[in-house]
């Protein structure tokens, strides 16, 4: 797959956060589509290309995911557990997008298998250079795995 065509899969529940993120990336300059779901359980979903999303061609695995860890049904920490648990995506960069600055929250992020964790910027100005520097190391600098796909 090409790397800097590939989709990223956006887990947001906030319309705003998904409207402000979508622009971003447009004015950033990113080919990548956006694949967008909102909450952990069509997150988890998705991965799986379970229910709505067993269509590859149209909900294809994403070369990252940005996950917030605040989400209705289930958290962004089950989503990250059961990324990590999964042989098929556990190599998946996950890179955590969310409001919270807590210690205890990045902590148990990087303990359930984050790559990264950023916290939202407030000023579209900075989420835009936030998105730029996101996409020139995780989609194109940055040497993406192998994922093994269930036949």
């Amino acid at each position: 797959m090409d790397r800097e065509r590939g989709s990223v899969l956006l887990v947001e529940d906030d319309p705003n956060d998904v409207a402000l993120t979508q622009r971003a990336f447009e004015r950033a300059g990113l080919a990548n589509p956006l694949q967008i779901v909102n909450d952990g359980e069509q997150a988890i979903a998705y991965l799986a290309g379970e229910g709505p999303y067993t269509d590859r061609r149209r909900h294809p695995l994403p070369i990252l995911v940005l996950l917030d860890l605040k989400l209705p049904r289930r958290s962004g920490f089950d989503v990250l557990g059961w990324v990590r648990g999964v042989p098929e995506v556990r190599r998946l960069p996950v890179v955590v997008l969310t409001s919270s600055a807590q210690s205890p929250d990045i902590n148990r992020a990087y303990d359930a298998g984050a790559n990264s964790y950023l916290v939202k910027p407030v000023a579209f100005e900075h989420l835009l250079a936030l998105v730029r520097t996101l996409g020139l190391y995780w989609i194109t600098t940055n040497e993406g795995p192998t994922l093994s796909v269930r036949a």
